[in-house]
């Protein structure tokens, strides 16, 4: 156990959990002057950015692409000396909707596409750009996302584009989700044009982000962080002096400060000593699970890097990374792609095995696209998460977990903490940086969830 600090002393700091919210933090506070350590429960760091090997190539376990109005993020891999290695690419987007695959990535595309009417592409339209001019977010909180969509874009047009691509994020929770989501969404896709680009694109570092976690890691070493990996909490617990970290390996450490990144009721076991009212709130938060398969395929599937589906089918999207990132270069000339289902933690998909998914999976792609055989498929496997992303139920941030415990010394941020965005890794970069802040400064760490870093 650390002794009593010096007043020549570095302030001590424990991050426990070592996904990109716990790394940024922990490059911000040592940049601080702070003495850091990182609890890692994994072999690896990451979380749910952490990648693995599939076939002979290493790729991110989960999709994820960076944009270029992504500038928090973008601004953390400069420091890494990542960005300016960057590829940007132009994408397009497909629909898989009554058996018929169908490309919908331009304006002549979108007035072409079959599902809807011209009244109804026109009140699309409509309810896309009335979203990206609302400010006030809060007040969508108060509103079922279904009722809000339902009256901007019609029944039918909800119906046919809204509810499938609702349900490919939200699984059926979508009904208990607040209009703040999808505000949330479509100021996501509009955040380049307001900050002046002409157009998105979407971007990666060659080696994904298992070269950008290396990166980091490295050069946190550098800095002088501490990085124990496979080495879960158990407890976190009040200490003279600060508070006690106990880990799974049976050690134990006192650090001024602890910043616990677990999801709510993670969080909630780790530290016994909260009071009743302070569980029930981070128990409280709902999350959405997911199960997302990946295949290396012998061939590509269609080029679209998205493809949205609004017909019955055992995954909620098509994601090809391989129209995005060059498959040639990184991939061994085969094919990314990965079949997500996003639903709730205790829905009886996690106990299905990796064959019985992939027998569903790829005969449902088979049906889709007619060249696809299921012998084209040279390696699957499934990442089962239980605990993704909070749920944005209605009136979500009026039942927020502050980050500041009763705990001294303790504080709780996580993904719950981000309000007024969707779960991303720029969002959760913001969110590391606004923490930090908050702990560098006077101010109350409670006000941390209600301050928007501007992208």
């Amino acid at each position: 156990m650390s002794a009593a600090r010096t007043p020549n002393q570095a302030e001590s700091f424990a991050i426990v959990g070592g996904g990109m919210l716990g790394l940024t933090l922990a490059l911000r506070l040592v940049q601080a002057g702070k003495c850091v350590t990182v609890y890692e429960a994994a072999g690896e760091l990451g979380g749910l950015a952490s990648a693995w090997h599939l076939g002979d190539i290493v790729w991110d376990r989960h999709y994820h692409v960076t944009l270029l109005s992504d500038t928090a993020l973008r601004r953390v891999l400069t420091e890494l000396g990542l960005e300016k290695e960057m590829e940007w690419v132009e994408t397009r987007t497909g629909f898989y909707t009554d058996g018929k695959l169908v490309s919908m990535s331009n304006t002549v595309e979108f007035l072409r596409f079959p599902p809807l009417g011209l009244i109804g592409k026109l009140r699309l339209g409509a309810t896309i750009f009335y979203a990206s001019r609302i400010t006030d977010w809060k007040r969508l909180e108060q509103i079922p996302v279904a009722d809000w969509l339902t009256k901007l874009s019609g029944k039918r047009t909800f119906e046919r584009m809204w509810l499938p691509l609702l349900r490919a994020k939200l699984g059926e929770s979508y009904r208990r989700a607040s209009a703040a989501f999808i505000w949330a969404t479509i100021a996501r896709m509009y955040a380049a044009r307001r900050t002046g680009l002409k157009k998105e694109m979407f971007g990666y570092v060659p080696g994904g982000y298992a070269r950008i976690l290396e990166r980091f890691g490295a050069r946190l070493n550098e800095l002088g962080v501490t990085i124990k990996l496979n080495c879960p909490v158990d407890r976190v617990t009040r200490s003279e002096g600060g508070a006690r970290v106990e880990a799974g390996d049976g050690t134990s450490e006192t650090f001024d400060q602890v910043i616990v990144t677990a999801p709510g009721s993670v969080a909630a076991r780790m530290l016994p000593e909260l009071s009743t009212p302070e569980k029930e709130l981070l128990n409280g938060v709902e999350y959405q699970g997911i199960v997302c398969a990946s295949l290396l395929l012998r061939q590509p599937l269609a080029g679209f890097y998205v493809t949205n589906i609004t017909d019955q089918v055992p995954f909620t999207a098509v994601i090809e990374m391989s129209a995005l990132v060059d498959r040639n270069k990184y991939f061994n000339g085969q094919a990314l792609v990965y079949l997500p289902k996003y639903v709730a933690p205790d829905d009886p998909i996690f106990d299905l095995s990796d064959d019985e998914l992939r027998s569903k999976f790829v005969t449902a792609l088979e049906g889709m696209y007619p060249h696809f055989r299921a012998d084209d498929v040279i390696e699957f496997k499934v990442s089962r998460v239980r605990r993704v992303f909070p749920l944005p139920t209605l009136n979500y941030s009026a039942r927020l977990p502050p980050l500041e415990t009763s705990i001294p010394g303790v504080q709780v941020v996580n993904s719950a903490h981000i309000v007024n965005g969707t779960l991303n890794v720029n969002e959760t970069v913001q969110l590391a940086e606004r923490a930090a802040e908050m702990l560098l400064s006077t101010a109350t760490v409670r006000d941390i969830a209600g301050q928007k870093a501007a992208a």
